[in-house]
């Protein structure tokens, strides 16, 4: 979540990963996508749009980041399996 957050910030963006970030990591606390593209001034599709662009760059730097930790890349997927399955999610 760090690295994304430091691509939003170099991309200027800040303000949308704090406010699409709940989304992603399922914590946003009953906000709304229309919440959400009220503060920033977008339509509700933009904001679902920017979370689901989110969500996807976030996959690939977790991917990213296990794949630094096995054997190959052949390990990743399992790996991934059993971290959310550790989180219980």
């Amino acid at each position: 979540m760090e690295r994304l957050h430091v691509e939003f910030e170099a991309a200027g963006k800040t303000q949308l990963f704090e406010e699409l970030k709940g989304f992603i990591i399922g914590d946003h606390a009953g906000t709304t996508y229309d919440d959400v593209a009220r503060r920033l001034n977008m339509t509700e599709g933009a904001a679902k749009m920017a979370a689901s662009r989110m969500r996807r760059r976030y996959r690939e730097l977790l991917r990213e980041e296990i794949a630094q930790t096995v054997n190959g890349p052949e390990e990743v997927d399992e790996e991934i399996r059993d971290l959310f399955t550790t989180l219980g999610a």
